[in-house]
């Protein structure tokens, strides 16, 4: 996939999230401020651990969004 692609996925699966976060606002209560949202294909299985000390949310990109823990 291209850089151009992948910014035009990025883009489309932020605005999918956003309609399901005024959808569902509780989405987002686990959440913390300042954290990183990080979408991730619905066949990824393994979250390597962050090496930055950043707070990191994964979310898997399906018909519907779903926190992974």
């Amino acid at each position: 996939m291209t850089n151009k692609e992948q910014v035009r996925r990025n883009i489309g699966l932020s605005f999918d999230f956003i309609r399901q976060i005024i959808k569902n606002p509780k989405l987002l209560d686990s959440v913390k401020n300042g954290s990183t949202i990080d979408f991730v294909d619905k066949d990824f299985v393994k979250i390597r651990k962050n090496s930055q000390k950043k707070k990191v949310k994964y979310f898997k990109v399906k018909p519907l969004f779903e926190e992974i823990k």
